[in-house]
């Protein structure tokens, strides 16, 4: 068991990257995620017929030892799940809590497994695989997003789980019942924690998602669909380091900033360019402009614009992708530099 139940770890992350799990808006990636909510509940129902003593048959007792491993495996399928849709952001500040999950999921895992026969780690972890899930599920249902989609999101998954818990309080009351108090307070803090880190910007805004963004010198319309991005010859390499990039600029030069935005088909909604300049003496990043632009959804790569900043001053910059409501989405961060002459520049059609 010590080998079997990591694997299956393994196996609901392997299985969520080869089977589409591209976009939150196709049914096949909802269908997959639901598949494993529907696993999961039906193990944690199993296992408590089981411990409670009400199924007695004797195939059922044997199998008794792989239950929680089949719950693991769909646990961490909805993990790693969610871990993949977020993660498709290009900023990785506003996705590395789920990572940090995951990663716990990981580490923690033969511990967990011996929490998947408690009643209410089963019932905490199952209340938050479906919260996370709604939280994507329903703006792509209703096509919006808001804060007010996360309200509807946490409600409807109160009531879930209150559904849930009736019905096996149906089945076993005496599990309910000893478990009542304990269980409100988890559910309790749990929902609490998903909103303090939403209304923090801790979670990305899905599912809006950043498909790509950058600095250039100049973006100019195709007139067919794309645009013609005009950016600085750099070594190919810089592009997988973790480095700021420089912006050389000439006199009264302009700076651009592309950005693709990811939004499901049929959603409709505005974002805005947010470019900051850090200040060092007051270590503050300070807004200089905001520009506003409607994305419409359906796009693979994203729906694509760009924003412009005359005449640029040096200094350290970043330009902020936001909602409409101020969540971030992601963002792009580099350095102006002051230069006579102007740097070598190549093109590029996105």
């Amino acid at each position: 068991m010590r080998y079997i139940s990591p694997l299956a770890l393994v196996a609901g992350f392997v299985a969520d990257n080869l089977v589409l799990l591209r976009r939150v808006d196709l049914w096949t990636s909802n269908l997959l995620l639901f598949s494993y909510l529907t696993i999961a509940a039906i193990c944690i129902v199993v296992l408590n017929l089981i411990t409670t003593g009400r199924l007695r048959w004797k195939w059922i007792l044997k199998a008794t030892p792989i239950i929680p491993v089949v719950a693991q495996f769909a646990f961490g399928g909805l993990f790693s799940g969610y871990l993949s849709l977020y993660s498709r952001s290009a900023a990785v500040a506003v996705s590395w809590i789920f990572v940090l999950i995951v990663a716990a999921l990981v580490l923690s895992n033969e511990r967990f497994f011996r929490q998947y026969i408690k009643f209410s780690f089963q019932i905490s972890i199952f209340f938050t695989v479906l919260f996370s899930f709604l939280i994507f599920f329903l703006p792509v249902v209703f096509k919006s997003i808001g804060p007010y989609m996360f309200v509807l999101s946490g409600i409807v998954s109160l009531a879930l789980i209150a559904l849930f818990l009736r019905f096996i309080q149906y089945l076993m009351p005496e599990l309910v019942a000893r478990e009542r108090t304990k269980l409100a307070r988890i559910i309790a803090v749990i929902f609490v924690i998903f909103n303090i880190l939403y209304f923090s910007n801790a979670i990305p805004p899905l599912p809006l998602a950043l498909k790509e963004i950058g600095v250039y010198h100049n973006v100019v319309s195709t007139g067919t669909g794309g645009f013609r991005l005009t950016d600085e010859l750099r070594p190919w390499y810089q592009g997988y380091l973790p480095l700021r990039p420089v912006f050389h600029r000439t006199p009264g030069q302009t700076a651009y900033v592309f950005a693709a935005v990811f939004a499901p088909s049929g959603l409709a909604t505005d974002i805005l360019h947010e470019w900051q300049r850090y200040d060092e003496k007051t270590e503050e990043w300070i807004t200089a402009a905001s520009v506003r632009y409607p994305i419409l959804g359906g796009r693979d790569g994203g729906y694509r614009g760009y924003s412009f900043f005359k005449n640029i001053p040096p200094g350290i910059w970043r330009v902020n992708v936001v909602t409409q409501y101020g969540q971030l989405i992601g963002r792009v961060s580099f350095t102006v530099e002051d230069v006579a002459t102007a740097v070598p520049t190549g093109e590029s059609v996105h």
